[in-house]
């Protein structure tokens, strides 16, 4: 059986699941239930001075009616007593001092960054996560994203944060950036003994077109929020993966945005994630998702030969390298299984209006299946992304390909076949 306990930054866990900053980790009952279900660990919703939360406060992005693939917020930080987040951070530690307990924080001057670390590794705290990240609310007050898009002042603070404490310190980035590696750098120059990323993208998730308001509204007004769930996959492994792959940084990262199940963690942890962190799927199916992404993992370290999480961090990152870096001879071009195809035409329309016009109608019309022309595919993928039976269509590479003359003689004689059946 494959080892799935993780070290990321120093910071030990049973397994790489943990709650991310928010509202699933927002109290001891809650992260007691989590522990309860599997995760391995958790980083408490961020503390700093109190503040008031508004009503309300959540927005949902649902595609073609589905369950919400993008979930936005304008929720700050805890609203709950620092003396009742202290105790029971102290005795959830106590009752699981095997889970990773790690308390993301947030406030303004030196003074207080040095008192609230002092609390919270007094409290039993594994380590710190600092929210340079939150995209809303907290930036206009000078903290949140305001520090993490200023690398000379996330330097400073990640470096005040290094000389209090004595637990490793996490660096939340923003990816509120155009490039998120001079942000890693300024951490790691402050002495982070890790980053964690990305936090929630800022963003305004709809609009009520009846009222004139955006969502989520409170009373007539609302704002920008932050973006997430799993519609930000591809952003946030994008930013971890950058990171991984610079030989400047080489830090251990916690990798957030968008994972849903044990795949998305494969991919995070390939990528260069040592450990990851779930929200938006645990506010939208609960704590016992964690059950599948570890049974998951066994089963995927197993079936590659994986012992331990470590073996596979970063494993794909050698892969992602720059456009001009590709291969300009690999050629694929699409496969369509006429066993499986049922006829929707989809990939025909796809790529006459979307790609390179080469899957057409059967020119015989005696089937309802496709025809490529492999002299003009130039291996795009639309037609399989598009196919709604998974399988039906393949990306084959090739070697050869089809003479340009090989697609009108086709047709030529789908029109013989037609005129012999007397159909024009």
């Amino acid at each position: 059986m494959a080892d799935l306990s993780i070290n990321c930054a120093g910071i030990r866990a049973p397994n790489p699941f943990w709650l991310a900053s928010a509202p699933p980790a927002n109290s001891g009952d809650q992260v007691k239930r989590a522990f309860d279900a599997g995760w391995g660990g958790a980083v408490w919703k961020t503390l700093g001075q109190p503040i008031q939360n508004v009503s309300s406060r959540f927005g949902g992005h649902h595609y073609r009616g589905t369950r919400a693939i993008g979930f936005n917020n304008i929720e700050l930080i805890t609203d709950r007593p620092l003396e009742t987040n202290f105790r029971e951070i102290a005795d959830v530690k106590k009752r699981y001092p095997h889970h990773a307990l790690v308390v993301s924080l947030m406030v303004e001057t030196r003074e207080e960054w040095k008192e609230i670390i002092a609390r919270s590794i007094d409290a039993g705290a594994d380590g710190l996560e600092l929210n340079f990240g939150c995209p809303h609310g907290m930036c206009e007050r000078g903290m949140g994203s305001a520090v993490g898009q200023e690398p000379k002042i996330n330097e400073r603070i990640t470096s005040w944060a290094k000389e209090f404490s004595t637990v490793p310190v996490l660096v939340k980035l923003t990816p509120n950036v155009s490039d998120i590696v001079p942000h890693g750098l300024a951490a790691r120059r402050g002495g982070a003994d890790g980053v964690s990323l990305i936090n929630t993208i800022k963003s305004i998730i709809s609009v009520d077109i009846d009222r004139f308001v955006p969502e989520p509204r409170v009373g007539n007004l609302s704002t920008n929020g932050g973006y997430c769930g799993s519609a930000v996959k591809p952003i946030a492994m994008h930013m971890v993966a950058q990171l991984a792959r610079s030989p400047d940084f080489r830090l251990p990262i916690s990798g957030i945005g968008g994972i849903t199940n044990w795949r998305d963690a494969v991919e995070f942890i390939l990528l260069g994630s040592s450990s990851v962190q779930v929200c938006t799927e645990v506010m939208l199916r609960g704590y016992r998702i964690v059950e599948d992404m570890i049974e998951g993992l066994s089963d995927y370290m197993d079936g590659h030969g994986f012992q331990t999480v470590d073996q596979m961090v970063g494993r794909a990152v050698p892969a992602y390298s720059e456009w001009g870096d590709l291969d300009l001879n690999y050629d694929l071009v699409a496969k369509i299984d006429a066993s499986t195809c049922i006829g929707c035409q989809l990939c025909v329309v796809a790529c006459h209006d979307g790609a390179h016009q080469c899957i057409h109608p059967a020119p015989d019309g005696t089937t309802r299946v496709p025809v490529v022309d492999e002299a003009e595919c130039v291996g795009c993928n639309l037609c399989q992304i598009v196919c709604p039976v998974p399988g039906t269509i393949s990306m084959v590479e090739v070697a050869d390909r089809l003479p340009p003359a090989s697609w009108n003689e086709h047709v030529n004689e789908g029109a013989v076949l037609r005129a012999k059946k007397g159909v024009h």
